[in-house]
């Protein structure tokens, strides 16, 4: 990149997926407020992440990372967090016990309120309205004033990102991790399945084992009651990316400290493109998707550009290909990685490439092609010498019906029972703890 990198450079590029607001002035004045509010994660719980992330690499760590498609502002409410955490660290637990590995959590929470779409407007019954963005833009009503881009919205996104992170973070800090209290994660609604039962069992067996080497050591693991839990988003609307982007007086560093690791997703990752103008200069960990249209000329070009330092911990990519072209797509891309000697981070992202619509119109995907894809990436991975350290899934810890099959077998006429999501299905709480199997199956 031949200009100098500010946290405004990217403004000089072609900015993809953005919103276009009718009232510039009411932008700026909330821009410069949001400029002035207090961060809402330091830098130094970033470089801690870059730090396990740079562990997670080299086989140290796993990385489990997952959560809502678009967060809603209706969900920052604290059923609704607790049931997201609730699912991911008993997923983390699964990990943990059956492969032996040290596992990162990380969340897609406390600020995913922006998503891409494929069209800029959506059609019904021969209306024509913009498409809905997310609630960091517009909301999803079908009406006029519902889908107008409204700047107050970044306000309100970022008053629900500092009221999810503090929740989160007081949970932490106070002991609801604290495995010597498994019982603080269960869910009400859960079920005598398979899934619940083995987990059941190995919580057994885990409290066994505290309890045992409490008492050949004489005191409390103190260790064992509390986790470390980051935040994470699509860092896509760069006007806010903008605002809430700090130097660090330490190192002079410039952080985006709205999240721990942002990342750039498949449809805005152009290397010419404004979205990787603005990730370039910041020091946090950042992600990037890569999809089916990814060359591995341009992959290894985006690596030098993103991580020109090669600094481990630094870039995480998440590949998103779909059950059927994954093995097509991903061997090549991993050799030319692997061969250009360049350190990154590989997660898998079994959702996205696996979108399929019902005959009655429903947006959804299919268990069996979600774990199809998981299994294939641990195997392509291992045969071309590189490492799968991390999954990238978009799941809820309500009891939705928006994938089809799982434990339960769920039915195209069971995606009518609760399907609660406004862009993408998610897997509920019985498939999630299915793909927790699994993949620590694959980690051994």
């Amino acid at each position: 990149m031949s200009i100098e990198w500010t946290p405004e450079s990217w403004q000089s590029r072609l900015a993809q997926q953005q919103p276009v607001y009718d009232d510039q002035q009411q932008v700026s004045e909330i821009l410069r407020t949001l400029g002035q509010l207090p961060p809402l994660v330091t830098a130094w719980e970033v470089d801690r992440l870059r730090q396990q992330l740079a562990d997670a690499a080299t086989g140290n760590a796993f990385v489990l990372q997952g959560g809502d498609c678009s967060e809603s502002f209706a969900d920052c409410n604290a059923v609704s967090i607790l049931r997201k955490l609730k699912v991911l660290i008993q997923m983390s637990l699964v990990l943990i016990c059956r492969s032996h590995q040290k596992v990162i959590r990380i969340g897609r929470i406390a600020g995913q309120y922006a998503k891409p779409r494929s069209a800029s407007v959506e059609s019904r019954d021969g209306v024509e309205l913009p498409s809905y963005r997310g609630d960091i833009v517009n909301r999803s009503g079908f009406t006029e004033a519902d889908r107008r881009p409204n700047p107050d919205l970044l306000l309100r996104a970022y008053e629900r990102s500092a009221l999810t992170i503090n929740f989160i973070r007081a949970l932490s800090e106070g002991g609801f991790a604290d495995l010597h209290h498994p019982e603080n994660w269960d869910l009400e609604f859960v079920r005598n399945t398979p899934g619940s039962r083995r987990y059941q069992e190995l919580l057994e067996s885990l409290s066994d084992a505290i309890r045992f080497m409490e008492v050949v050591s004489g005191t409390e693991l103190e260790q064992l009651t509390r986790v470390d839990f980051f935040t994470s988003h699509e860092g896509l609307h760069l006007l806010f990316e903008q605002a809430v982007t700090r130097t660090d007086q330490r190192n002079r560093g410039s952080y985006n400290l709205s999240t721990h690791l942002p990342w750039i997703g498949d449809r805005t990752r152009a290397i010419d493109g404004a979205h990787v103008e603005y990730f370039r200069g910041i020091r946090n960990p950042i992600g990037v998707k890569i999809g089916n249209s990814m060359a591995a000329d341009e992959l290894v070009d985006l690596i030098r550009i993103l991580n020109p330092e090669n600094e481990p911990g630094r870039l995480t990519l998440i590949h998103r290909f779909g059950a059927e072209r994954i093995a097509s797509h991903l061997p090549q891309l991993a050799e030319s990685v692997r061969r250009a000697r360049l350190n990154v981070l590989w997660s898998c992202d079994p959702m996205h490439g696996n979108i399929q619509t019902t005959r009655n119109g429903i947006k959804t995907r299919a268990f069996d092609d979600i774990t199809l894809e998981i299994i294939s990436a641990f195997r392509i991975h291992n045969e071309a010498g590189t490492r799968l350290s991390g999954i990238h899934l978009e799941l809820t810890g309500e009891d939705v019906t928006e994938c089809l099959g799982g434990p339960a077998n769920l039915t195209e006429l069971d995606l009518q029972r609760d399907y609660r999501s406004q862009v993408d299905p998610r897997l509920n709480y019985e498939q999630a703890m299915e793909i927790a199997f699994l993949i620590a199956e694959q980690m051994k």
